[in-house]
This record gives C-alpha cells, structure tokens and sequence, in this order.
C-alpha cells in the first residue's frame, strides 16, 4: 500500500523563488523514487494557494490541488498519511492536528517567532534581537504598528502565539540550516539541508585561468530593502572610485528596483551597472557567463538561500552578510562581511580582483562541497526516509 503524502506550499510555481524550486525537486523526486524493492512509491499530491495562471499542472509526475476550499482541503488532509507544510500555515497544520494527522513543518522564516516573519524591527528594517522570544511584546506592536493599523499589528501577534503553539506539536519541524533551527528553539527539530540541481557543471581546476578584467559580479534575487542591494552598489561606488574596472549585473524584480536603479544613477555606476530584471531560473546562467562573483549583501537573517548553493555549484565566489543561515552556508567557502559594512563589502570586492589566484582555489573547493554537500538527490532521500520513519515503515 502506497505512502499518500500530502505537501501543502501556500505560494508555489508559476511563482518563483527558492522555496517552489526546492518543493517542485522534493515533489519530482518523491514521485520517481520507489519506496522499497517491490516498487512502491510515494503517491504525492501538492496543494498551493497560487493560481495557475497558464502553468499546465497535467504534465507533472504528481497531482496539484490549486486554490482548494475549505472542504478539499479538508478532504486531501484525511486521505493523507504524512502532511508537509512549507512553511507554519495555520489552517492546515490546524486541520491535521485535529484531525490526528503526523505532520512535518518545514521553516523557511522566521513567523514561528516573529509577527512579522523577517525578525526585522520597525521601518528602518534593524536586526531584531527577538523582541517576541523575550516576550517584549510590546516591542512587536510598536514595530508593526509603523506599517499597518494598530488592530493589524496587535491580529499578527496573536496568531503568532497560536502559530507557536501549534508547530510546538509538529510531528517534526524541519530546519535547511543549524542556525534556524537554534533560533526558532522548537522540539523535535531535525535539520536536512536544501538540495539543488547539479545542472551538468564541470568542476573548476585549481589552475582555470581567472576571469579577465572587467571583473563581473552578479546580485540575484528579489528586490526588496531587507536584501540590502544598495549596500552593493556603494561598495562598488567605493570600488569605482578607487579606479577599478568590474562590470555589475542584478538579477531580479520587485519594488526597491526603481529607487536601486536612481541610486545608480547618483552614484555615477550607470555605465558598470545592468539591470536584468526577473527572468526564469534556466535563463540566469547563460544571463552570467563571465560572472566569476555572486554577492549576496542580505540585511536579514536568511535561513538557507537557494541562490547560493546553486551559483557554489555552478563554480562561483560567494560574496555573503556574516548572518543567518547564509553565513553558515558560506563560511569557509567564499567570502563573508559584516551586515551593511559598505567597506568591508568593498574590500572583498577588491580581493576577488587582486588575488586572483587564492580566488580560483576558492572557488573550486566551494564547488567540491557544494556537489558534495548539497545534491537534490541527497535531499530528496533525506526526507523520504523521515516519512518511513514517521509512517512506521522504516
């Protein structure tokens, strides 16, 4: 009798982002990998909030529910023997545990302590040191107060103590990175690292002549202030001004792109400087041959970045915030700065480009881990074998 797993991602594809990357890998491979010798497999059926908008669901290896009611949603958590959640959505970690069902929270942010998801505080977007753990919970109304009603802030608070409450009761909450898992201090926690294609990347020799000059460096992802793009382009303001040649492409959309691409301006780096816009995962690489450099400037404590294991494999330095999961990722294996540090950014820039040859061997050995440390198909087997387990068939 096959394992009916129900995987419930609240935003999935078309939209795209780390997180539908690694649920459409776990879905694709669940469905192909057989259970035991006799055959078996995994029948997985994958329930999201977003629409199709023109994305065809029949050509997938597994089912997809969009948009389900209150009743199918209902009915696919009863037919189910393990329920994964991408992330602590209330209703249907509600409807499981009521139902009596195991299920599995897997935490891509922070909402299980942090009315706000991002553990950013106020406007200004400043670390928070965790106001809602300490139970200033004050501190978390006056935060959110600064960008929606004062009903609206005190309605986030309140469920995120029900939020806690309920992933407190999870089967298992699974963690991409140590770090979040320390931070979100939950029980049953087990971390199983994210997993990304391999792409068909040849690994680089310690001896692969270095990028000419210009150098190329690249941001990718989503435009918005917690990211911290501006902080990259006043190191490469700095970077210019000092007289070095490099070229700057950022990847990605969202609604700081018009204030990034006038601070551009200002700054004098429209010539260095490109703006792609959002294009789709398969088109980035070709986007960035001749990229050596992918610098990843978050203001946010980032729990396990797709992005950077993706360009780690695809044999390029990682340029990282000293914070997070992310620089628990990179430590060791590119290069890190503190939060925000425009000269401590800039300086790693001007290394890449002046020390070529130490470079070169960083790169290449962060590529060995990354082929070594996070292949989809480890992944992919790493939870196949925590449902087993929780199933009772392992």
């Amino acid at each position: 009798m096959s394992l009916k797993l129900l995987l419930y991602a609240f935003d999935w594809l078309p939209s795209v982002g780390g997180i539908q990357t690694v649920m459409m890998a776990l879905a694709n491979g669940l469905s192909e990998k057989p259970v035991d010798d006799d055959g078996e497999q995994i029948d997985v059926t994958l329930i999201t909030q977003t629409a199709a908008n023109g994305m065809r669901d029949s050509g997938l290896k597994f089912r997809v529910v969009r948009r389900p009611g209150l009743q199918a949603l209902l009915n696919c958590i009863r037919s189910a023997d393990i329920v994964h959640l991408a992330g602590p959505s209330l209703l249907p970690m509600g409807l499981s545990f009521v139902l009596g069902k195991k299920f599995v929270v897997e935490h891509h942010g922070y909402q299980s302590i942090c009315p706000n998801g991002l553990l950013l505080f106020g406007a200004e977007q400043r670390l928070c040191p965790n106001h809602f753990m300490a139970a200033n919970y004050g501190k978390c109304l006056e935060c959110n107060s600064e960008s929606t009603s004062g009903w609206s802030s005190f309605r986030l608070l309140i469920l995120t103590f029900v939020r806690r409450w309920m992933t407190r009761r999870a089967s298992v909450n699974l963690v991409p990175s140590r770090h979040i898992g320390t931070k979100i201090a939950l029980p049953r926690t087990q971390v199983i690292y994210h997993g990304v294609a391999s792409a068909g990347s040849d690994l680089i020799s310690p001896d692969e002549e270095a990028a000419h000059p210009p150098e190329r460096y690249a941001f990718i992802g989503r435009l918005v202030k917690e990211k911290g793009v501006d902080v990259l382009l006043r190191a490469a303001y700095q970077l210019s001004q000092k007289g070095y040649d490099f070229r700057l492409k950022i990847v990605g959309d969202g609604p700081e792109r018009v204030p990034l691409e006038n601070l551009a301006v200002e700054l004098g780096l429209k010539q260095q400087t490109e703006f792609l816009g959002w294009m789709p995962v398969e088109a980035i690489t070709n986007a960035l041959a001749g990229t050596s450099t992918v610098v990843t400037p978050s203001l946010w404590e980032e729990v396990a970045p797709v992005v950077v294991l993706e360009q780690m494999m695809q044999g390029r330095l990682v340029i990282a915030s000293d914070i997070g999961g992310l620089g628990e990722t990179v430590d060791g294996f590119g290069l890190k700065f503190p939060v925000g540090d425009v000269d401590a950014l800039e300086s790693c820039m001007r290394r890449v480009i002046e020390d070529r040859v130490s470079i070169a061997e960083l790169r290449t050995l962060a590529q060995h881990h990354a082929f070594a440390a996070y292949q989809e198909s480890r992944m992919v087997e790493e939870h196949r074998s925590l449902y087993l387990k929780l199933a009772g068939r392992n």
